[in-house]
């Protein structure tokens, strides 16, 4: 038997926040910050002009240290670029 693929599933604003609450607040911030760069990394498509590369270059950097934050709370709470949460 195998098993079915997870669907995900929005969670209320209420349980977010209880989970939210539970968390420190600079990791809470780690993770907007990653989703913010995450998100601007991907924006971002071939071919770049040089201000577009410098652009993408820091919101990798950004990217890279909040994940750097995240992983030193708990390693699967790093973000990729282009990966949905």
């Amino acid at each position: 038997m195998t098993a079915s693929p997870l669907i995900p599933v929005p969670i209320p604003d209420g349980v977010a926040a209880l989970i939210g609450s539970c968390m420190p607040i600079h990791v809470l911030q780690a993770e907007i910050d990653a989703e913010c760069a995450a998100r601007e990394v991907y924006r971002f498509r071939d071919p770049l002009c040089a201000e577009d590369r410098a652009d993408r270059e820091h919101a990798l950097s950004a990217l890279a240290l909040a994940n750097k934050v995240l992983a030193a709370y708990n390693p699967l709470l790093i973000l990729k670029p282009g990966r949905a949460r």
